[in-house]
C-alpha cells in the first residue's frame, strides 16, 4: 500500500464526515423552514444524513464489487453504534434514555437485525428484500411526520415563529445539501479504494475491513454527535442518534444499495453464521440497558465497550488463524456472555422491583 492511497483513505474519512455535517445542517435548516417539528428532524434527517457515509460507501463499494466491505460496513457500523459509541458516551456521562426510544425505536432496531438475519440465510440480499426495507423506512417516516403533525395541532410545540428566508436564503441551503452529497460521493470512492488496498497488504479479508475500519471510518459523525452531546448535557441526543441511525443503516442503506446493485448483495457465510447474529444480539442488550430505569450508567457504558474490544480482538484473530482463537471463543461463549444474561436479568429484576415499591408507595 503506497502513501498516496493512505492519504486519500483519510482524506476520504474527512470528506465523509465534511460531506454528512454540510448534509445535516442544510437539510436541517430546510426541515425546520417547513415547519417539521424537532422530533421528527432528529429521528429522520439528522439520522439519515449521519447515515449518509454508509449509504455512499455501501453503494460505492457494491458497484465496484466489493460486495464484503458494503455488508460489513453496514453490520460493523451498527456494533459501533451500540458497543463503541454509546459506550464511549455512557463512560463520559450516564446517559438518560427517552422513553419512546424504548417503546418504538428500540424494537424496531430489534425487528429490523432480525428481518436482515432471516433475509440473509440464503446468502443474497436482492430488489425484494430491498424493496421491504424500503418500504419499511418509508412507514417509519410517514408515521413520524403525521406524529408530528398531531403534536403542532396540539400546541406541543411552537413554530409560529419561524420566520420564511428569502430565495437566496433557501438556496445556500439546498446548495449545502448539494455540496454535502458531492463531498460524500468523492469521500467515499476514496475510503473504499484505500480499504481494498488496506485489506490486500495486511492479507486479510474485504468483510473484516468493512467491519472494522471502513465501519469506524463511517461512524465517525455518529461519534462525535454523540460525544458532543452527552458533553453538553444533551444525552437523550446522544441516544437517539445511535438507535435512529442504526435503523436507518439497516433500512435505508441496505434497503437502496439491494435496489440499485444489479446482483445485489452477497452475504458471506462467516457474515451469516457470525456478523449479523452479533448485530441482532447487540440490538436485543439494548433493551434491558435501556428499560432499566430509563438510563445507560458508566458501568453498563464499560460493559459495551469490553464486549466491543472482546469482538474486534475476534475477529483479528479468526482472521490471522491465530492459535488463541479457539480458547478465546470458548472463553466469551461459556462464561462471558452467560454471565453478562445474568448481570442483566438481574438488573432489570431489581429495577421492576424499584418500579412496584415505587407504585406502592404512590
Amino acid at each position: 500500500m503506497d502513501v498516496l492511497t493512505l492519504v486519500l483513505f483519510l482524506i476520504g474519512i474527512v470528506l465523509l464526515i465534511a460531506g454528512a455535517e454540510l448534509l445535516v445542517r442544510g437539510a436541517s435548516a430546510l426541515a425546520a423552514i417547513f415547519g417539521i417539528s424537532p422530533l421528527v428532524v432528529g429521528l429522520t434527517v439528522v439520522a439519515y444524513g449521519t447515515s449518509a457515509p454508509e449509504l455512499a460507501v455501501s453503494i460505492q463499494s457494491g458497484l465496484s464489487g466489493q460486495s464484503d466491505i458494503a455488508l460489513g460496513n453496514i453490520v460493523g457500523s451498527n456494533i459501533v453504534n451500540v458497543l463503541g459509541v454509546l459506550g464511549i458516551s455512557a463512560a463520559v456521562a450516564p446517559l438518560v434514555v427517552a422513553r419512546r426510544l424504548v417503546r418504538l425505536e428500540v424494537p424496531l432496531l430489534i425487528a429490523a437485525s432480525v428481518l436482515l438475519w432471516l433475509f440473509a440465510l440464503n446468502g443474497r440480499l436482492g430488489p425484494i428484500e430491498g424493496g421491504i426495507f424500503v418500504a419499511g423506512l418509508g412507514i417509519y417516516t410517514v408515521f413520524l411526520i403525521r406524529a408530528s403533525r398531531r403534536e403542532e395541532l396540539s400546541g406541543r410545540f411552537d413554530t409560529s415563529d419561524s420566520s420564511r428566508p428569502s430565495i437566496q436564503g433557501l438556496a445556500v441551503r439546498l446548495a449545502m445539501v448539494l455540496a454535502g452529497l458531492a463531498l460524500l460521493v468523492l469521500g467515499a470512492r476514496w475510503l473504499v479504494a484505500g480499504a481494498v488496498e488496506l485489506a490486500r497488504t495486511l492479507g486479510v479479508t474485504e468483510l473484516i475491513i468493512g467491519l472494522t475500519v471502513v465501519a469506524i471510518g463511517t461512524s465517525l459523525p455518529e461519534i462525535a454527535t454523540s460525544l458532543v452531546a452527552s458533553l453538553r448535557g444533551e444525552r437523550d441526543i446522544a441516544v437517539g442518534n445511535i438507535v435512529g441511525s442504526s435503523v436507518c443503516n439497516i433500512l435505508l442503506v441496505l434497503g437502496m444499495t439491494s435496489l440499485i446493485l444489479p446482483g445485489g448483495i452477497i452475504v458471506a457465510a462467516s457474515a451469516r453464521n457470525f456478523d449479523i447474529p452479533v448485530m441482532t444480539a447487540v440490538a436485543i442488550v439494548c433493551l434491558p440497558i435501556f428499560f432499566t430505569g430509563h438510563l445507560i450508567s458508566r458501568r453498563e457504558g464499560l460493559l459495551l465497550l469490553g464486549y466491543y474490544a472482546a469482538y474486534v480482538s475476534y475477529l483479528f484473530l479468526r482472521a490471522s488463524e491465530h492459535a488463541a482463537l479457539g480458547a478465546f471463543s470458548v472463553v466469551m461463549l461459556a462464561f462471558v456472555v452467560p454471565l453478562t444474561a445474568l448481570a442483566l436479568a438481574m438488573i432489570a429484576v431489581r429495577a421492576f422491583r424499584e418500579r412496584d415499591r415505587s407504585a406502592g408507595r404512590a
